[in-house]
């Protein structure tokens, strides 16, 4: 018997949808063995035909995008009790990935910004989007915009994760396989390598046990064969699980941490920071005191951007995960 298969976007950018088609010829086996009955992407279904499903009807939703507004946070809770199996898909659902950056700023702001600020907006009576109104005697609502960026399991119970912005085809058709099998897997599974992406990058043999003066990628034609860190890139392969076959590194970019943590790992940006340090600058650490925070210091500030660096992918998931007062 066909199992019945659910899939769903919220705060994201599609490239999860575009990564279930890059499975080319795989997409066969998901047709034989699923029946594919809600996906806004690609299927005219409405809510409230989902809404009238009994609960538990879909035996698997992929979930993929953070939660920033009142409908996804909607469909994440229904989807979650009218599933089986809920997969949290992709480092948006995981982590909040992209859209968690925006916890940087004030949900006013980011309004403000988006429909007054920009300079292609013509909005000169400084409208912005409001929750509920009237016209002609009509009641128009739209989803309530969060002060926050959430990760799907804050929101309602996530019984596996697959990571990746996108997630890598290989380990889309390995959660699949693995589902269409009945493997008894334990919950809160990552659906993922557990080692970092340092274990298996072909430049592990030139790791550092120092890191030079920091370098951005503009500055330099990074060695193909040398680890970014030992050229004084900053690479989040020390802090960032592995299971992507090293896309990036392969094309001679570093590592920006899109798979998240390694299991062992609480705050992924931290994790990062303690690893630099530990490496870097240790040829100066023989001068006095004061002269080596002055070096330090202005190494330091040659990260233009440091919760991008870090916290690319996670910050919705870190410790610290949003904007503290003023």
């Amino acid at each position: 018997m066909k199992k019945k298969f659910a899939f769903y976007w919220a705060a994201s950018c599609g490239g999860c949808e575009i990564a279930v088609l890059d499975i080319n010829e795989k997409i066969l086996d998901v047709i034989k063995n699923a029946d594919i009955l809600f996906w806004p992407v690609a299927i005219d279904t409405k809510y409230r035909d989902v809404e009238n499903l009994p609960d538990e009807y879909f035996d698997f939703c992929f979930f993929n995008g953070s939660i920033r507004n009142s409908e996804q946070e909607h469909l994440a809770k229904l989807l979650r009790k009218k599933s089986k199996v809920l997969v949290a898909f992709g480092s948006c659902a995981v982590e909040g990935c992209i859209p968690g950056l925006a916890n940087l700023y004030r949900k006013e702001d980011i309004l403000k910004r988006g429909f007054i600020e920009t300079e292609s907006t013509d909005n000169p009576k400084k409208v912005l989007p409001q929750k509920e109104i009237s016209y002609n005697s009509e009641k128009m609502e739209l989803p309530e915009f969060y002060s926050q960026v959430f990760p799907l399991d804050e929101i309602c119970e996530v019984d596996y994760y697959l990571p990746g912005c996108p997630p890598p085809t290989g380990l889309i058709i390995n959660a699949m396989e693995k589902i269409f099998a009945n493997e008894n897997i334990p919950k809160k599974t990552y659906l993922a390598p557990t080692k970092s992406l340092c274990d298996t990058c072909e430049r592990n043999k030139t790791f550092p046990k120092k890191m030079p003066k920091i370098k951005r990628m503009i500055e330099i034609q990074p060695d193909p064969n040398t680890c970014f860190l030992e050229q004084g890139i900053i690479c989040l392969g020390p802090a960032t699980r592995s299971g992507c076959k090293n896309l990036c590194i392969n094309a001679n970019w570093p590592c920006t941490g899109c798979m998240g943590p390694t299991p062992e790992v609480s705050d992924q940006g931290a994790k990062m920071i303690s690893a630099l340090t530990s490496i870097l600058l240790l040829d100066e650490e023989k001068k006095n005191y004061e002269e080596f925070y002055k070096i330090l210091e202005e190494e330091i500030n040659k990260i233009k951007d440091p919760i991008g660096s870090f916290y690319m992918y996670s910050l919705a998931k870190a410790i610290l995960n949003k904007r503290r007062g003023e």
